[in-house]
């Protein structure tokens, strides 16, 4: 029987052992998951406690600590399913595009007369003009504003459609500036989502995008989905809005193109805004707690060039007069303008906690929502579920592991025992693959494991019907097990080959638990494969060099 080159023999074996040291921290999932959160601390600056130190202590600093990422099913967590209402993204385009559609026309006043926005559809924008025979002057000039559209399936076309409708210059978004504004407030939502989930600092979450208008929120080891839902569920929607008037009165009329809001601090306090801001949240690049003067929990903020400049030229037009600072809805600080504020930066007070502050900070930084989220379901899944579910895949995969070994040391004896060590080896390498690529392991892909257990003595199986049809031809042991590694192999690669593109095509075409059962599936391939043809062969030539054997019973 020929040997491996000594350089392959070498290659399997730190192969194997790579896998050993990857994949024994799950062994330890506990220790080291708390030695990980206490080396996070420790990374950031923070002192750690004696506990923490002890947390981190428990684990050696040489070794590796990446644990396999367990999902929802079997952590435990909370589940969300939530629609964006993409439509309530038409109405801030509307009130962004008035002012410019304003300005242009004011340009030609001695062709259209008076101009005057007027009551419409969210996702319209309805002008008057004074002088009905300058309308066609009137939508050139509009029409001007018409920017082209930057997306792919866009191109070549603008962003509004300007008509005549009833006596009045009708302004809507084009269908094709629909399409593209849906795609990016779902795009911009699903990333807000990520970036507040990341830093309220939860182990790997599961945020992806269903459909068209749709985000899938799964984050693993958190209380409940009304916790998580009250995080995330704020639109945070900040502006800087000119104030009318104060009033104490809530049904008091604001009037047109303005809007009631109370206060947060002052109970029974209420401002009257121009609902277009001078400013909002998507000018901000930065936010964080601080503390003013006089030793009280605020947020430091600063806008980016373009919220800049319009907040230094309102604030340099209205010194002496009160500005709102208005988070969704809800008047947080309505600071009076003493000078102007040419920077870009300032700070917002009021009644915070510490915890308020930081948490303001947390949301103002990630963002605003583009559009409101509606949660069509929710569910929590508690850690003694989930602590079930791992339980019951554990007895699944154990059982299948001893029914796996029971029929191949039946079936084939020594050289079955010898199957059966690859296919521990197998089990060993799949778990340090699934650390190393970081992929989330589900009580469907615990199925995969299982399943993959069977699959991979199939190769088995058919080397040792090789071998054995060798040896009743009357060839020798060691030419005999040569022969049947050899003429398994295309057998093997070609049965492999077609499992490996099923477990791509459920993996593209599928999602949630269908993905994470391809996931270990299509891992448990590969590493069969590899466990199969050179680690068993590995371990039956060392076998047979070292006791060298004049018959074999396979």
């Amino acid at each position: 029987m020929q040997q491996m080159a000594l350089w392959k023999r070498l290659l399997i074996w730190a192969t194997i052992a790579l896998g050993v040291v990857y994949a024994a921290p799950n062994a330890f999932y506990a220790r080291v998951e708390g030695h990980n959160d206490a080396a996070k601390l420790f990374a950031e600056g923070a002192g750690l406690t004696a506990e923490q130190q002890a947390a981190y202590d428990a684990w050696p600093e040489f070794l590796p600590s990446t644990l396999m990422n367990l999902g929802l099913d079997l952590r435990g967590g909370a589940h969300l399913l939530a629609e964006v209402q993409v439509k309530d993204v038409y109405k801030t385009r509307m009130d962004g595009l008035w002012p410019g559609v304003r300005d242009a026309l004011r340009d030609i006043r001695d062709q259209v007369g008076n101009v005057r926005r007027e009551p419409s559809a969210p996702d319209e924008l309805r002008i008057a003009i004074s002088n009905p025979e300058g309308m066609q002057a009137a939508i050139t000039a509009v029409a001007g504003l018409a920017q082209p559209i930057s997306s792919l399936t866009g191109m070549g076309e603008k962003d509004i459609t300007v008509s005549q409708d009833k006596g009045q210059i009708l302004v809507r978004l084009s269908e094709a500036e629909q399409a593209a504004t849906d795609s990016r407030t779902v795009q911009q939502s699903l990333e807000i989502v990520r970036r507040r989930i990341d830093e309220a600092g939860t182990r790997e979450p599961s945020i992806q995008r269903q459909g068209t208008d749709r985000i899938l929120i799964q984050v693993p080891g958190i209380g409940s989905a009304a916790e998580l839902k009250e995080f995330i569920g704020k639109t945070a929607k900040l502006g800087f809005y000119p104030v009318v008037r104060i009033t104490q009165n809530e049904n008091d009329t604001p009037g047109p193109r303005n809007f009631l809001a109370p206060s947060l601090d002052e109970k029974g306090l209420f401002y009257v805004l121009e609902e277009t801001p001078v400013v909002t949240g998507e000018e901000l690049t930065n936010a964080a707690p601080s503390f003013d003067d006089n030793g009280t929990p605020s947020v430091n903020f600063q806008f980016n060039v373009t919220g800049a400049r319009a907040f230094g030229e309102y604030t340099a037009n209205n010194v002496g007069k009160p500005f709102a600072i208005v988070l969704d809805n809800e008047v947080i600080s309505a600071p009076t303008i003493n000078q102007a504020i040419p920077g870009g930066s300032g700070r917002i007070t009021g009644n915070f906690t510490i915890e308020e502050s930081t948490n303001l900070a947390v949301l103002l930084r990630a963002g605003a929502l583009p559009a409101e989220l509606t949660y069509l379901e929710e569910r929590t899944v508690g850690p003694e579920l989930g602590q079930d579910s791992i339980d019951a895949g554990m007895r699944a995969a154990v059982i299948g592991m001893i029914a796996v070994v029971a029929y191949m040391v039946a079936s084939y004896g020594f050289f079955g025992a010898m199957a059966s060590m690859a296919l521990a080896i197998n089990i060993v390498l799949m778990i340090a693959l699934l650390n190393l690529i970081g992929a989330t392991l589900t009580l469907p892909g615990i199925a995969g494991i299982v399943l993959t257990m069977g699959m991979a003595v199939d190769a088995n199986v058919l080397i040792y019907e090789r071998i054995r049809e060798e040896l009743r031809q009357g060839v020798n042991p060691a030419r005999a097990i040569e022969l049947g590694f050899e003429k398994a192999l295309s057998a093997i690669t070609d049965s492999n080959v077609t499992a490996i593109l099923t477990a791509i095509i459920m993996y593209w075409i599928g999602s949630g638990p269908v993905r994470g059962f391809a996931v270990t599936l299509g891992l448990g391939i590969i590493t069969s494969m590899f466990t199969a043809v050179y680690v068993t062969r590995l371990i039956i030539q060392t076998w047979m060099a070292w006791r060298r054997p004049k018959t074999i019973v396979v």
